[in-house]
């Protein structure tokens, strides 16, 4: 008996080898996370920014008996603006959300409305601000994208640049990262970013790139005047021709056993660099 008790046992152990995979099986498929559609953000602080700054609710769900901090400001701020509003079991929310922290509230939501370089550079020139730009060079990672909203809005960042071609769609998970700066934060959609990198340098614009192979470190380059910081794609950088295009390529020195930052962390560094230098100006004048 003891014997094939053994037997069975390595033919578990042998079955179960590295790089398999060991999951039991029960017959039932597993279950795949649900793809939350576009034109829904979820969490208290994505929906209350959309609806402070305006942005269409075409309806607001709610989770049964959720109460509480900011959940009553936003159902006040949703029945004043006209938006429908249903309350739902923990499983549908759970299940438009896509496996995201929902916190007891989603939105439908109409689309972001882009804008035109156009009206943000008036913008910039309106409050007497050097322009500042950040352009995302293709970037994937919706929590990068969020997370790089979130913190050009509190860096005041005039706008952000976002090609039409192999960039992230401005989703639920960017809007869910960015903790409602996307409301806020003015993003225009550009085509070839090549002519509209020449078409800003022709305005005036520096245009600077955060790359490892950059001579110059980040906190060495003059960083004070107008200014486009470009941030590349996670794991690939920037692409070739908008490398080439760049004015200057500036690296982030890195002493430990890891060779880059996280593409939101790299874009953060470099945005409050341009912040610190021009504080630092003003107050020399």
């Amino acid at each position: 008996m003891k014997e094939k008790n053994y037997k069975k046992y390595d033919k578990d152990r042998k079955e179960r080898e590295p790089g398999k995979d060991n999951r039991v099986k029960t017959g039932r498929q597993e279950q795949q996370p649900a793809k939350i559609h576009e034109d829904i953000i979820v969490g208290r602080n994505a929906v209350l920014e959309a609806l402070k700054t305006g942005r269409t609710i075409n309806k607001l769900y709610v989770l049964d008996g959720a109460r509480g901090g900011s959940m009553g400001e936003i159902t006040m701020l949703a029945k004043q603006a006209g938006s429908l509003i249903e309350f739902v079991p923990r499983e549908k929310l759970e299940d438009m959300s896509g496996g995201m922290r929902h916190q007891g509230v989603a939105a439908q939501v109409s689309p972001v409305a882009f804008h035109s370089l156009e009206e943000v550079l008036a913008r910039a020139k309106a409050k007497q601000e050097t322009p500042f730009l950040l352009l995302l060079d293709e970037l994937q990672d919706p929590q990068n994208v969020g997370a790089l909203l979130r913190t050009a809005d509190a860096a005041g960042v005039h706008g952000v640049l976002l090609p039409q071609r192999r960039s992230c769609p401005l989703n639920a998970t960017v809007a869910k990262t960015s903790a409602g700066a996307i409301e806020y934060v003015p993003v225009v959609k550009i085509g070839n970013v090549s002519q509209t990198i020449e078409e800003l340098k022709q305005l005036g614009f520096w245009i600077v790139g955060a790359d490892m192979s950059g001579k110059e470190t980040y906190f060495s380059a003059n960083l004070t005047g107008p200014i486009v910081v470009v941030v590349g794609a996670e794991g690939r950088g920037l692409t070739r021709l908008v490398k080439e295009n760049c004015d200057v390529l500036v690296n982030i020195p890195m002493a430990g056993g890891v060779s880059s930052l996280n593409a939101s962390v790299a874009g953060a560094i470099l945005i409050y660099e341009v912040v610190r230098q021009r504080m630092n100006k003003m107050c020399k004048n």
